[in-house]
């Protein structure tokens, strides 16, 4: 299974791409991009790992990641999908597939992010009728307001490889 295309009106989400490598790079490269994920810039090729990652999540689970585009320009803006990362989190705060989005500096405090991650949320409720969880770091004031835009609420909070994280949840 590969990613659907999905249409919003200023963005083209779509299955990543081999050419993507040099945009999503550089985006995961980025100290701002990483600072509340991960806290640290990401290599090329842990960049491109997460690329091949967001694509296999189709085949094993049905859902992945998506790569944002701009419809007009076909500029690389981000990711944002869904995932089954098995990272250990408690089950308890877990829910379903968790839901991820990274975008570059360029798109942000533009509704970039609300736009495509409300976009791939339809597809979920219409495709799967799935709850859904997402984690995010508490000093994430930008990622939490788009969480809560579509529905999410707090649920708890854990650590992440030794972090504190904020779960989640969505739907029933």
């Amino acid at each position: 299974m590969k990613a659907p295309a999905l249409e919003t009106p200023r963005l083209l989400l779509r299955g990543a791409e081999p050419c993507d490598i040099d945009a999503a790079s550089a985006m995961w490269g980025s100290d701002e991009v990483t600072r509340f994920i991960g806290g640290k810039p990401r290599s090329r090729q842990d960049a491109w790992f997460a690329l091949l990652r967001g694509v296999g999540l189709w085949e094993m689970k049905g859902f992945g990641y998506w790569v944002v585009t701009d419809k007009a320009s076909g500029e690389f803006l981000g990711e944002c999908g869904f995932a089954d990362f098995e990272r250990g989190l408690p089950k308890e705060l877990i829910y379903g597939p968790e839901a991820g989005w990274a975008f570059g500096p360029q798109t942000w405090g533009k509704g970039i992010a609300s736009e495509a991650v409300g976009a791939i949320h339809d597809w979920l409720d219409e495709t799967l009728g799935s709850s859904s969880c997402c984690v995010i770091d508490p000093g994430n004031s930008a990622s939490r307001k788009v969480a809560e835009k579509i529905g999410y609420r707090h649920t708890g909070d854990t650590l992440l490889a030794g972090l504190p994280v904020n779960t989640y949840r969505r739907g029933a």
